[in-house]
């Protein structure tokens, strides 16, 4: 039971972060190459669309709450998301600035590989915690 629930657990996790990095490569991609957009605020619009896709699987996949959304998960959702994206952002326009000829997209999978440790920790210890009952 353990091992399933763990399996469910990390298998949401990572279904749920490759999805919004998808959503999130796939939008700043096509702005890029579609609409002669530059790949920084290109990447702000890829993460915005993004981030709205991972609250609602992490929510549902990773870890399966039960209590109804309220405003204030998603602001501590938000808040762990948005520190997370920053350093994302932070970490994807320092290799392009560093080396030029990197492909946005890879730059993009080392950015987010490095931001979802961060992101899982804050989710786990901050957003997505049931309320302890009563003793």
């Amino acid at each position: 039971m353990a091992n399933t629930r763990s399996l469910r657990h990390w298998g949401g996790f990572i279904v749920s972060g490759l999805t919004a990095a998808l959503i999130d490569a796939l939008i700043t991609s096509g702005l890029v190459h579609d609409f002669g957009l530059d790949p920084f605020s290109s990447r702000i619009a890829g993460i915005l669309v993004a981030m709205v896709a991972a609250w609602l699987l992490h929510r549902r996949l990773t870890f399966a709450m039960r209590s109804l959304p309220n405003w204030r998960e998603f602001v501590r959702f938000a808040a762990v998301a948005w520190s997370a994206n920053l350093l994302n952002y932070v970490i994807y326009s320092a290799i392009l600035i560093a080396r030029p000829a990197t492909l946005p997209f890879v730059a993009i999978i080392i950015a987010t590989a490095i931001a979802a440790v961060f992101s899982y920790l804050g989710f786990r210890l901050g957003v997505f915690r049931e309320p302890t009952p009563p003793a």
